[in-house]
């Protein structure tokens, strides 16, 4: 009998002979249907042009208000968002005569007032906060709140300016407010650009703002931690605001959205240039619908007005001019101390385009002290995530389902958070199944640790300086010259020329070159066969990937490193330095009005006022607020009929008042509780109406117990 010839040795040339071979039919294979998406983005592109680039909204909405129709006009639109049913063909605001009624409301408990979404108008177009069915949007309808959302289309009205959209947008809030009577304000929630906006209308038109929510929202533009925020330092390398103008002008008045996404795909080579890319390639049987989905909002490249562009760069990037008090729109200064209803910020460490410094500087910049927001009677609450990114914050369908939903859940409950600032913490679910919230007291401190300080601020002012005078010179000498050389016909051939289009409709069914990739294609998709995960050539593959990336992160951390340092030796002198007057701001504006709650009305009141002051003591004697608690006071209402009317604007104005108390003088407000309550019988009905509402959000905390046992012995005595 023959001996048996020995096996292959494991790593042999065979193998990795067989190895190669299914590894470059697997990459030939991938290389192909890459090619292919990236065709069908170019088409996809192309075809959102033709429809006008409508929103890319998952859900069905119907018109209420357009813009354009207004005066002065603007390219905004209101829009109520219908349900969560499939979600019909809308409309962009080009078909107003086809506007469909609203359908019925739904027949859940209605909640206290509708939410109006915002999404960012810095480039791209409106929709991201619900392209996506776990959204913002997705998750306010899931907790039957009536929604609406302001739009706008691709190219502003002529003449538009941001005063202008101020306008609209307050007619706007006014529109859904009338439609809800009875409810309060409507919360707006702002994304990144719009967060802003929205906090400048609030501080403006205090009087029709409920809740602001921002999301990734900058406010205090010159702030961040040098060696990892090279972000703000472009303006003032670049020479300030005349590149604006000039490119307003090149657009015979449109500033070509383009350039904004430009700039922050700029701020990440490594992803804009291979991460995602590779991404893609890597796991191309699985990724083109989410690449595909996400593409169509990213490839949408809207215009702004030139007016509205010098005005966000000079005024507010450039000229940090609404954190220093001295921004003026529609002829009145805007105070941020002015905002009325609740503030709510969530930013995130991983934000590289709105970082929590540039989020919430401008709190203690703004208030100065946690003692001057209590004196205001406002209340603030922050949440910073640990690592997502600017556009997770309002895209990803994980913060949606946790953080959004909570956010939006807690919307209602924070007119009961005493006058103050908070951290709101979400923890993991309970046994209930529901994720428990508290809101954690806060100091500026606990704000101003996420900075370095503020001294690397200073030579902002001088860039400020330059950034006003070249802008001058600019307009003086150099733009009658550019005017004159541009119509529409050249300004649209430089938009068409611009590299993020051209690589899409470059790679699409116009370029003649790419016929055979569909037949080629649909032929791979019938023979595909990927390589088995241990392949050692897929292993290398994924080395030489990493290899890249870092490479590219190391190229962009010597490049910014570079920027900062150059952007510091030109204006952190005493020569820049000279050239700039920081105007002073009139401190006293804004300031009357604010209400201080006098001691001497501490024994003011009766049974109602009593309960109240119960709860809140109750209610602070824990480690912070939980919602839970906060929604208890919901039930105040239907305990006695002593207490009907505390519901809404009258009970949180009753909390506020009580918190006062309990914050400045604990011991006389809970010693003079018998004062308000001369009836023994109304003493232990108040005490038993106040502990049944508590207990089942305090019981556990001894604080709260020695409390509750306070309270009782000050109401026996």
């Amino acid at each position: 009998m023959p001996p048996t010839p020995p096996s292959t040795p494991a790593g042999s040339p065979s193998d990795w002979l067989t190895d190669a071979a299914e590894y470059a039919g697997d990459f030939f294979q991938r290389s192909v249907l890459f090619a292919d998406i990236m065709r069908r983005r170019g088409n996809q592109y192309l075809d959102h042009l033709r429809q006008g680039q409508p929103p890319v909204l998952t859900f069905s909405y119907d018109i209420l208000l357009d813009g354009r129709e207004m005066d002065p006009p603007t390219n905004f639109y209101l829009a109520r968002i219908r349900d969560r049913r499939t979600p019909s063909e809308s409309r962009p605001p080009g078909s107003m005569e086809k506007r469909r009624p609203l359908v019925a409301a739904s027949s859940r408990k209605a909640p206290t007032r509708p939410i109006i979404i915002i999404d960012p108008r810095a480039g791209h177009g409106p929709g991201i906060g619900g392209a996506k069915r776990d959204s913002e949007i997705g998750m306010a309808l899931d907790q039957g709140y009536p929604v609406y959302v302001i739009l706008f289309s691709m190219r502003p009205a002529a003449g538009q300016t941001l005063d202008h959209v101020q306008l609209a947008m307050a007619r706007f809030v006014e529109a859904v407010r009338d439609r809800h009577p009875q409810v309060g304000n409507p919360a707006i929630i702002g994304n990144c650009q719009a967060g802003w906006a929205a906090a400048l209308l609030g501080a403006v038109r205090p009087d029709i703002t409920g809740p602001i929510v921002m999301n990734g929202a900058p406010l205090s533009y010159w702030a961040g931690v040098k060696g990892r925020h090279p972000m703000r330092y472009r303006g003032g390398l670049t020479g300030g605001v005349w590149l604006a103008s000039l490119w307003g002008d090149l657009g015979s008045g449109m500033f070509d959205g383009a350039h904004l996404v430009a700039g922050f795909e700029d701020l990440n080579p490594a992803n804009t240039l291979w991460d995602k890319h590779y991404h893609l390639w890597a796991n191309v049987d699985t990724e083109a619908d989410r690449y595909l989905d996400f593409e169509r909002w990213w490839n949408g490249y809207y215009l702004l007005s030139a007016e509205e562009i010098h005005f966000i760069v000079d005024q507010l990037f450039v000229g940090n001019r609404a954190q220093r008090g001295q921004l003026v729109m529609n002829g009145q200064r805007v105070d941020l101390k002015a905002l009325k209803g609740p503030i709510v910020v969530f930013a995130s460490h991983g934000d590289n385009i709105t970082p929590p410094q540039q989020a919430l500087n401008w709190i203690p910049a703004e208030w100065g002290s946690v003692d001057e927001i209590r004196r205001r009677q406002q209340t603030i609450v922050y949440m910073v995530h640990g690592t997502i990114g600017h556009l997770g914050i309002f895209v990803s369908a994980g913060v949606s389902r946790k953080e959004h939903r909570e956010i939006i859940a807690s919307i209602d409950l924070m007119d009961y958070l005493s006058p103050g600032l908070y951290e709101m913490v979400i923890t993991d679910k309970d046994d209930d199944g529901v994720r428990r919230v508290r809101f954690e007291p806060r100091e500026m401190a606990d704000i101003l640790a996420m900075d370095d300080g503020d001294d690397d601020q200073a030579a902002f002012g001088p860039a400020e300086a330059l950034s006003r005078y070249n802008d001058r010179v600019y307009r003086r000498l150099v733009r009658p010259w550019v005017k004159a050389s541009v119509n529409e016909a050249t300004a649209e051939i430089l938009r068409q020329l611009h590299p993020l289009r051209t690589s899409r409709y470059g790679f699409s069914d116009l370029n003649p070159w790419l016929a055979p990739v569909t037949r080629l294609a649909d032929e791979v998709k019938k023979q595909r066969r990927p390589v088995l995960p241990d392949n050692p050539f897929l292993a290398m593959e994924k080395i030489f990937s990493d290899m890249v990336s870092k490479s590219l992160d190391l190229y962009r951390d010597y490049r910014d490193r570079a920027l900062e340092s150059w952007f510091y030796a030109m204006f952190d002198n005493p020569w820049m330095r000279a050239l700039s007057t920081d105007e002073p701001s009139d401190d006293d504006a804004g300031t009357s009005g604010c209400r201080v709650d006098e001691i001497a009305e501490i024994d003011s009141g009766g049974f109602a006022e009593a309960v109240v002051r119960i709860m809140v003591a109750l209610a602070h004697a824990g480690s912070g607020t939980r919602r839970r608690s906060l929604a208890a006071y919901d039930g105040l209402a239907s305990r006695d009929v002593r207490l009907a009317d505390l519901h809404g604007r009258a009970l949180s104005e009753m909390i506020k008042k009580q918190s006062g108390f309990i914050r400045s003088a604990p011991e006389s407000a809970l010693a003079a509780l018998p004062r308000l309550l001369p009836s023994r019988a109304d003493r232990q009905a108040a005490l038993a109406i106040a502990s049944a509402l508590m207990a089942n959000e305090t019981d556990a905390e001894a604080r709260v117990i020695r409390m509750r046992d306070a309270i009782a012995a000050v109401m026996a005595a």
